[in-house]
């Protein structure tokens, strides 16, 4: 039954960056469907503290880890935060990044390290870390959050589209070398989203205008239009994907 294939009872999420926006709505969907929650956060302590409240309300555990991904040792110390809070965790969503919008003549080094640092380096430590006991236990679900950018890339965000692409190659290497231990790897590339981070700019109404033009679907979306196929990626509803690279744009990356 498929409702037994969503069961994620038993289960246990880390969801980076998850006090607000598209990692917030993952991690209630998850909660729902029974897992066990980590909310990792970098500075917004309140806002993470209601998101534990409100997974809680599924009946299931949850708590908070601040860190900031910039620092090469926080996969370090995520990881065994993570363990003394709950033993180990099937499930990991990588969904924290940075983004600076600058024309690519003004990109400073210091604001390109910090967003190669906390978009692909932090991915890839969280990975060596977390993989291993889903390797031994041959089952495991990993989600990366990557963006629309990879095939539309936004002339002010090169260093971030960028990131997103390497990302998703990581992804498609990683999902071969995974299969045979029973984890599934997925990116998961939403479009124009309503979320705090794209808040300032929405309020023009011209730039809002313009960014729903660009979208055939019609209208901006919410962080809970994520949250679906992610439950199903991280759940044995989505056993038999892996290594795949799904947009939820509403067409924004279909030329037209």
């Amino acid at each position: 039954m498929i409702k037994d294939l969503n069961s994620l009872k038993g289960k246990t999420a880390l969801v980076t960056g998850s006090s607000q926006g598209i990692g917030k709505a993952i991690a209630l969907g998850l909660a729902e469907m029974g897992a066990d929650i980590i909310v990792h956060y970098r500075t917004e302590k309140e806002l993470a503290r209601k998101v534990v409240s409100e997974i809680e309300e599924f009946n299931v555990k949850s708590e908070s880890i601040q860190a900031d991904l910039a620092d090469p040792e926080t996969p370090e110390k995520i990881f065994e935060k993570s363990k003394e809070l709950f033993g180990s965790v099937d499930i990991l969503v990588l969904n924290a990044s940075v983004q600076i919008r600058k024309k690519w003549q003004d990109i400073s080094m210091e604001e390109f390290d910090l967003q190669v640092n906390v978009n692909i380096r932090s991915n890839l430590m969280l990975m060596q870390k977390f993989i291993p006991h889903m390797q031994e236990q041959h089952w495991g679900k990993i989600l990366t959050i990557g963006s629309v950018q990879q095939k539309r890339p936004h002339p002010d965000m090169l260093v971030y589209s960028a990131s997103k692409s390497a990302v998703a190659n990581m992804v498609k290497s990683l999902a071969v070398q995974l299969a045979p231990f029973g984890v599934n790897i997925n990116n998961l590339a939403p479009g124009t989203i309503g979320t705090a981070r794209n808040e300032e700019v929405l309020k023009d109404p011209f730039y809002f205008e313009k960014a729903k033009s660009k979208i055939p679907i019609g209208y901006i979306a919410e962080a809970q239009d994520c949250a679906g196929l992610a439950v199903l990626l991280c759940t044995d509803a989505g056993r038999y994907i892996t290594g795949e690279d799904i947009f939820i744009d509403g067409g924004m990356s279909i030329p037209f």
